[in-house]
Order: structure tokens, then C-alpha cells, then sequence
């Protein structure tokens, strides 16, 4: 079988945005100056940013039949993205997000409920086998039950394909997970909890990254934000540098962006750091726009950047 495009499993959740001029801190309120409801959820933002930097992508999830779910079916038909193997939950909601932006510094805090893809079944999983097989690269993150990620990974594997997994959120995972991940990118916070050392700088990155090689992952990709991102693989490390399109305005999907953009590299044969490279074009453009799943650039902006 011919492999062609991007595969992701994961999660779509309604956005529902804030942006004000501090974070509130526990128990504190803030006023507001803006808010704004949108299509996100890491799996969902990553098939976008994927869709629009120029793979053929298939989105595998599970939506509420309710007007979240509908908005949800809605962008993936502007964008062009498969919907075939998004099922329906017809008990449960479709997640939501909860994000605060400091619209001073662009920093953000963000609570998922995952909602009606924690239904999801295995069964319905393995009936998406053929989008899986038929793809080049495979992408998955912890939005979702562990258990599907793993399977995902399984069937991925089974047919000979790339597999990337994004552990966002960051908590403990069986070490059987880590052989099947050639491609594993925490950001720093999510790398530090799983790898339990410090990653604050490149240098403690790198030791993070020796971890999950350990574990048996092929090659560890570390965003660091404005610095860019470690990539650390059996031959070497280096830190590839950020891409800067701009001033930063919002950082809520630059780690999606990435992602997304990665996939696409690596499914059009770039070797591994130059798609890294490509991802932090991608990652670079969103950061200068607001939203999550808008945020994300179109090919001829990240050609255009990197003079492509």
C-alpha cells in the first residue's frame, strides 16, 4: 500500500477564549477585555495546521451530537479535512476548553473537558485501520484515553508507519508505549514531569531527551518555545532554532502548530530535522495571530517565510 498524508487521533473541544490583561490567581476575578468561541483540541488543531500546510488529512474522533459537534463537522468540511471516521456519541457531549490569554505576554492557562471522545471505543478505532495503514505518518496525543493512543500506535506500527506521539498532558505512561513512538515531543514542562529532572534550558533538555531514548522512543523533540526546539535521535543532538514571523501575540497553539506542521514535513519525505525546521515555520506564523485552530498559516505563508 502506497502511503500518502497524515493520519491524527485525538480530540476536538469548542474553544471557549479569554483574553485579559493578567491571569487571575486562585480563587480571583478578573475582568475580561474579549472573548471568542472556535474549533480546538490538540488532535483537531494539529489536523488542521496539517490540512492547511498541505497534507491529505483524516481526523479519527468522537463529537457529541450537539451544536459543538456541529461546528466541529463544519471546519473539517471547509478545510477539507476526511471526517469519515469521526463517530457520534449520542449520550455524551462534545469536550470543551477553557483557555485564559495574557494578552500582555501571550502566555496562557487552558482546562479540557475531552467529553464525548472518552466514548470512543476500540472497536470504532480499528474500523479507522485502513486510514492508519493508507497514511505516511501517524499522530496521536493524551487528550484521549491512553488506551486508544496506544492502539493507534499499534496499528500504525503494524503497517509500517511513522508514528509521532504528543504527551499533552503529561502523565505517567506504560514503557511498552515508549518502542512504538519514533517521534516524541513534549514541550519543556511536559518533558520535565515525564522525564522528572529539570528542563528550563537546552542543555537540560538534552538530558530529558537521553531519557526518552532510553525508554525506547527514536527520537526525542523537545519545544522549547522561543527558543526553538531540541531534537535529539541515535545520531546527535541540536538545538534548531525558533522562527520568527513577527510579534508574538498568542502562544495558545504554537505546540499544534508544530505538531502539525512536522507531520507534514516528515509525510512529504523532508529528513526528520529539516520537517522540524519546517514545524517551527509553522509554529513561528501562529504565534502571530490569535485562536488556536485560526491561528494556523496556509503553505504558501510558511513557503513564503522559509523562501521555499
Amino acid at each position: 500500500m502506497a502511503h500518502k498524508g497524515v493520519t491524527i487521533l485525538g480530540v476536538f473541544v469548542a474553544d471557549l477564549a479569554f483574553w485579559t490583561g493578567r491571569l487571575p490567581t486562585m480563587g480571583e476575578t478578573v475582568m475580561g477585555r474579549e472573548f471568542k468561541l472556535g474549533p480546538g483540541g490538540k488532535g483537531s488543531n494539529q489536523a488542521i495546521a496539517a490540512r492547511r500546510a498541505g497534507a491529505e488529512v483524516t481526523f479519527i474522533s468522537k463529537l457529541g451530537a450537539d451544536a459543538f459537534g456541529e461546528l466541529a463537522r463544519r471546519t473539517y468540511r471547509d478545510e477539507g479535512i476526511s471526517e469519515r471516521f469521526v463517530f457520534e456519541s449520542a449520550e455524551t457531549g462534545t469536550g470543551a476548553a477553557a483557555i485564559l490569554v495574557n494578552e500582555q505576554s501571550g502566555d496562557n492557562a487552558i482546562v479540557v473537558a475531552m467529553g464525548a471522545v472518552a466514548d470512543l471505543t476500540v472497536a470504532e478505532l480499528e474500523s479507522a485501520e485502513p486510514a492508519i495503514a493508507g497514511a505516511a505518518i501517524f499522530a496521536t496525543n493524551l487528550e484521549l484515553p491512553v488506551a486508544l493512543a496506544e492502539r493507534g500506535l499499534e496499528l500504525a506500527r503494524k503497517h509500517g508507519v511513522g508514528t509521532i506521539l504528543n504527551p499533552a498532558p503529561a502523565f505517567a505512561l506504560p514503557d511498552h508505549i515508549f518502542p512504538m513512538v519514533d517521534f516524541f515531543t513534549p514541550n519543556e514542562t511536559e518533558a520535565a514531569a515525564l522525564a522528572g529532572v529539570p528542563v528550563e534550558s537546552a542543555e537540560q533538555a538534552a538530558a530529558a531527551a537521553d531519557i526518552f531514548l532510553a525508554r525506547g522512543v527514536g527520537t526525542a523533540i523537545i519545544t522549547l518555545g522561543e527558543q526553538g526546539v531540541l531534537f535529539k535521535d541515535a545520531s546527535g543532538t541540536e538545538l534548531i532554532p525558533a522562527v520568527a514571523a513577527g510579534a508574538v501575540v498568542d502562544t495558545t497553539g504554537a505546540g499544534d502548530a508544530f505538531n502539525g506542521g512536522f507531520s507534514v514535513g516528515l509525510s512529504e519525505g523532508l529528513e526528520p530535522r529539516d520537517a522540524a525546521r519546517f514545524g517551527c515555520a509553522v509554529a513561528g506564523l501562529s504565534v502571530t495571530r490569535v485562536g488556536t485552530a485560526p491561528s494556523m498559516p496556509l503553505r504558501s505563508e510558511v513557503d513564503a517565510l522559509t523562501g521555499r
